[in-house]
């Protein structure tokens, strides 16, 4: 197939490039490269530069057979600051890019979603059938363009996936998680590690969990790619499905602490700190539903491999 890859030079977006490369499939990656890389273009790719809401309209008439939509601004913290950043930078986006896939007849949309478009669940495993009441902007944008797909599929006919999941970690080869402003726990300890940091901070060690620490989902970022590639030969037209994607047990802070201390050799200080506000105890995932309809599983779902793979990449990195 003739693919589009939005946000193709970013982490996960060039990770499902290289899949579908790896795939045999032609494919063009598009980013405008305000926190993508263009060395993260997979060979093989045609690469565009460019705001995918600006291009659409000139690279879709070309004939493509699905669109993957990773392109996204997707820090929670700066998405309650500066919410119009969010709100164009995602939804208007998004919809410039439905309109565009409606005119030139794409047949096929998966879309990178998120699960913070469920908020603070009640209960977990989290399930698709679980209220969404997001609590942060990058969550409520993320929810407006899932309904935006909802209603375009049933109105033109698109086949549409939107695949929701917490935390994403590892690497794959040579591409890997290197945001220019970390937020995500796995690199945050691999940079202590590296003596980048002097230590990570845990915050909160009183819930209700088995070590007192947060509980949170991790999914390695092949396993997230390869789901995209089930997605595009699941998707159905006039329908728009969703899935969540997860390990199904979850990982606490103290565990991915200790675990990638065990894999980097090095001690790896942390500090206390109060919790924050909203954090729940649990936050992990139900795949269920990605297992039973399109097969999905796993393959790298153990804590130690997603950690080494992180490291190798990180330490590449580094030069270390």
């Amino acid at each position: 197939m003739k693919l589009l890859v939005t946000g193709g030079a970013g982490y996960v977006g060039s990770v499902c490039a290289a899949r579908l490369i790896e795939a045999g499939h032609d494919v063009v990656v598009v980013d405008d490269l305000s926190t993508g890389h263009v060395d993260a273009v997979p060979d093989g790719c045609r690469f565009v530069e460019g705001d995918i809401a600006e291009i659409a309209d000139t690279l879709l008439p070309e004939g493509f057979d699905g669109v993957l939509h990773f392109a996204a601004k997707s820090l929670v913290a700066e998405s309650m600051r500066e919410p119009a950043k969010y709100w164009y930078g995602n939804v208007v986006t998004s919809l410039r890019l439905l309109e565009a896939i409606r005119r030139h007849s794409v047949p096929r949309l998966v879309f990178s979603s998120t699960a913070a478009t469920y908020g603070e669940p009640e209960t977990v495993p989290v399930l698709e059938t679980a209220a969404t009441r997001p609590t942060n902007t990058y969550g409520a944008t993320k929810l407006a363009i899932d309904n935006a797909m909802t209603s375009y599929a049933a109105a033109h006919g698109l086949a549409a996936v939107s695949l929701r999941y917490f935390n994403v970690a590892g690497a794959h080869g040579r591409f890997g998680e290197r945001h220019t402003t970390e937020t995500h726990l796995i690199p945050i300890v691999l940079q202590v590690a590296l003596g980048q940091r002097d230590s990570v901070a845990i915050y909160g060690e009183d819930y209700p969990t088995g070590d007192g620490s947060c509980v949170r989902d991790y999914i390695h970022v092949t396993d997230l790619a390869d789901a995209h590639l089930l997605a595009l030969d699941h998707a159905e037209p006039g329908e728009h499905q969703i899935y969540n994607l997860g390990n199904g047990t979850g990982f606490s802070v103290k565990q991915v602490i200790e675990t990638c201390r065990q894999v980097t050799g090095h001690e790896i200080p942390v500090t206390m700190a109060a919790r924050r506000p909203g954090d729940p105890a649990v936050l992990v995932a139900s795949s269920d539903k990605a297992r039973t309809e399109f097969k999905w599983e796993p393959a790298k779902a153990d804590l130690t491999e997603i950690v080494r793979d992180a490291w190798t990449f990180t330490k590449a990195r580094a030069g270390a």
